[in-house]
């Protein structure tokens, strides 16, 4: 996962600043929740704007492996490593999207893409991907994960 958040700009042992009373990652038994996360790198958020209108399809996709480093990043922070992930039953993205913009999916793919990069099959997962006018701070994605821990 490292060579790959390198790509982006991304360190994984950077702390996950969050904006209020709530966990970024919530362990109930073998399920890891994790909160929306934004394609923030540091205190920049990289990809602000509506996706159609002022950023492209590609530039949204790089949004959305940005929250998916992020979201890898916590289970690595909380649990020492990736290969506690035994499956990832369910991600839902959110696309900040112009009124006539249609390709949620493929912005949704730079997680997907993300995950079976840095997991193989395990990170084969179900998915929703919707299109809103706002997201927090701007952002052009934000994405929510669940992933099923296993023994490491």
């Amino acid at each position: 996962m490292r060579a790959i958040a390198a790509e982006f700009g991304y360190d994984p042992d950077a702390a996950i600043q969050i904006g209020g009373h709530y966990a970024p990652i919530v362990i109930d038994g073998d399920l890891a929740w994790i909160s929306g996360q934004i394609p923030r790198v540091g205190d920049v958020v990289r990809f602000t704007g509506v996706v159609g209108a002022e950023l492209s399809v590609d530039d949204a996709r790089r949004a959305a492996a940005i929250s998916t480093l992020r979201a890898l990043s916590l289970v690595l922070q909380r649990c020492g490593t990736l290969d506690v992930i035994a499956a990832v039953p369910r991600i839902t993205v959110y696309v900040r999207s112009a009124a006539d913009f249609t390709q949620q999916s493929e912005v949704a793919d730079g997680a997907s893409d993300l995950l079976f990069a840095v997991l193989g099959e395990v990170g084969v997962h179900t998915r929703t991907s919707v299109g809103v006018v706002q997201l927090p701070k701007g952002a052009a994605v934000e994405i929510d994960f669940t992933f099923r821990l296993g023994a490491t």
